[in-house]
């Protein structure tokens, strides 16, 4: 399994590729901005994007998504629950392209030799989710490195979040922690030394 790490937009959304190195087939996970930049490297490498996997909603982390798709013909999989309703919710929410699949706590999505399971961690949006794949967290803007996603955002809970940490904290052994923002990290650290985490486990 390669990942690689790209960092796009304004807001600095850290957008991953995770390939199956026999095959060249690859999820991209949190495709926010600069297409061109995503696109090319697929390009560049001779990847086949199979899926396209949504953390949460936010404008931030779906901004590339329908041009990622369009080009490679990949799925997109996300949680139903962060779904926009209305104009009121954009940029909170997200409005997906048809064929987007709705899934849930306990799915797996298989890319090649590639499995990734579905573990919700509402909190910093209604819909959000962890994908863990073999010794790796994608875990969006719920775990940072020494911090957790906002909670004061529509949409947010705090209570939430704090479910979601402990959820994480209780994941037996240790994995690599790619995040939606910031650097990479290990869970055993953030056990450590993130007070959030800390916080979270005596919930």
């Amino acid at each position: 399994m390669l990942i690689k790490s790209f960092t796009l937009g304004h807001v600095q959304t850290n957008c991953y590729i995770v390939t199956d190195e026999n095959t060249l087939e690859c999820a991209v996970i949190d495709p926010g901005a600069e297409s061109n930049t995503i696109l090319r490297y697929l390009e560049d490498n001779k990847l086949k994007c199979r899926a396209i996997l949504l953390t949460h909603g936010h404008f931030d982390h779906t901004g590339a998504v329908e041009e990622v798709m369009e080009q490679t013909g990949a799925t997109v999989y996300m949680n139903r629950k962060d779904v926009r309703k209305n104009l009121a919710e954009l940029g909170f929410r997200y409005n997906p392209p048809k064929g987007t699949v709705f899934v849930v706590e306990g799915d797996t999505i298989k890319v090649a030799s590639l499995v990734f399971e579905v573990i919700e961690t509402p909190g910093h949006s209604e819909g959000g989710l962890t994908f863990r794949c073999g010794e790796a967290l994608f875990t969006g803007d719920t775990l940072f490195r020494d911090s957790c996603g906002r909670t004061d955002l529509p949409g947010c809970s705090a209570d939430e979040i704090m479910k979601s940490l402990k959820k994480l904290y209780d994941l037996p052994g240790d994995y690599e922690v790619y995040p939606g923002h910031m650097e990479s990290t290990s869970l055993e650290r953030e056990r450590r030394y993130n007070y959030f985490l800390q916080s979270a486990k005596d919930n």
